[in-house]
Parts: structure tokens; C-alpha cells; sequence
């Protein structure tokens, strides 16, 4: 199981827990994830990312095992403590603003 960790926002929209966790076949990436997430909860597509290119969306990022990995290839395997689901995958909310 992987588990997905979702920023407030996100959380509310799905009427979830802070943490989802998922059966992702392997490779486990940043894109079979959000899919599976996107397949599970379809109210969250186009949240994460954009509907027709799956692009990121401008103020969500992704860490993996306390690191920024939002500009990683979205088609790289994650860590493996990510995907033997001992660390989640964390979707955080941007700050912005002056």
C-alpha cells in the first residue's frame, strides 16, 4: 500500500483523512500514483495536475522522504521507502504571496 498524504484543500474535496493509502502496481512513480489517486477519488482530477497535459499544477509540490521531488521525471520510480509504503508520499500546498 502506498500511502498519499493531502494538504487541507485537497483532503475536504475528497472528504478524506489527512493520509490515503493505495494499491499501486509497480513502477511505483509520481504518475502511477497520482492516477491511481485521480482513479480512486475522481472528484481530485485536474486538481493535482492539469487534465489534458498531467502536468503539475503551479503551487502543489511533491516530497518524498523530505525532499522536494516536483521536478523529478513523473515517470522516475519513487524511493523505495515510498513505494514499500514505510514513508507517504506528501502532496503539499505552496505558499506564496508577499
Amino acid at each position: 500500500m502506498i500511502r498519499v498524504g493531502l494538504p487541507y484543500h485537497l483532503r475536504n474535496l475528497a472528504k478524506v483523512g489527512p493520509e490515503v493509502e493505495l494499491d499501486v502496481p509497480p513502477p511505483v512513480t509520481i504518475h502511477t500514483v497520482l492516477s491511481a489517486l485521480e482513479s480512486r477519488y475522481p472528484v481530485l482530477r485536474g486538481t493535482i495536475r492539469d487534465h489534458g497535459t498531467l502536468q503539475r499544477r503551479a503551487f502543489l509540490r511533491y516530497h518524498a522522504c523530505g525532499k522536494d521531488i516536483s521536478f523529478q521525471d513523473p515517470n522516475a520510480p519513487l524511493p523505495e521507502a515510498v513505494a514499500s509504503g514505510s514513508e507517504p508520499l506528501l502532496i503539499v500546498g505552496a505558499v506564496a504571496g508577499g
